[in-house]
């Protein structure tokens, strides 16, 4: 009777973990060329990233600038080249989280969209991260269109 109840335990687990949500993906070529962490001279380079599992069967909406870029999913980033400012980026879920960056020409910025437990729905926090875990971040991740 425990194996019973542990093997549909575990399968429930499986088959909860395998709804993922679903996003429009770039190319793998288009991966590995933003992978290759190149700066542009006239312009912000931004990785917005989200490297986990957890809140997997969920989409969550980006903004920057309060225009859309895109809906992510676990193990999903989007890049975006920006003019030289300040820039807010927003994620969309129970409540909103921004974090605005004052970008320079030719540097790159990672942010973090960390996935929050919220009361009625998903939530999540927006982290500006240092270049080495950013990387890190992207790299177990792939672009979306």
């Amino acid at each position: 009777m425990f194996r019973k109840l542990l093997a549909a335990t575990v399968l429930a687990g499986v088959l909860v973990m395998s709804g993922c949500a679903s996003v429009p993906m770039a190319s793998k070529s288009a991966d590995t060329q933003a992978k290759q962490f190149t700066p542009v001279t006239d312009k912000a380079t931004v990785y917005i990233y989200r490297n986990e599992v957890f809140g997997s069967a969920i989409k969550m909406p980006l903004l920057i600038d309060n225009m859309s870029v895109g809906d992510t999913a676990s193990k999903t980033y989007v890049v975006k080249q920006l003019p030289p400012g300040s820039h807010t980026i927003t994620s969309k879920t129970e409540k909103d989280s921004s974090v605005t960056i004052d970008m320079v020409a030719g540097q790159l910025y990672y942010v973090w969209q960390e996935v929050k437990m919220g009361m009625f729905a998903a939530g999540s926090a927006l982290h500006v991260v240092d270049e080495k875990k950013g990387r890190a971040g992207v790299q177990e991740s792939t672009l979306i269109e």
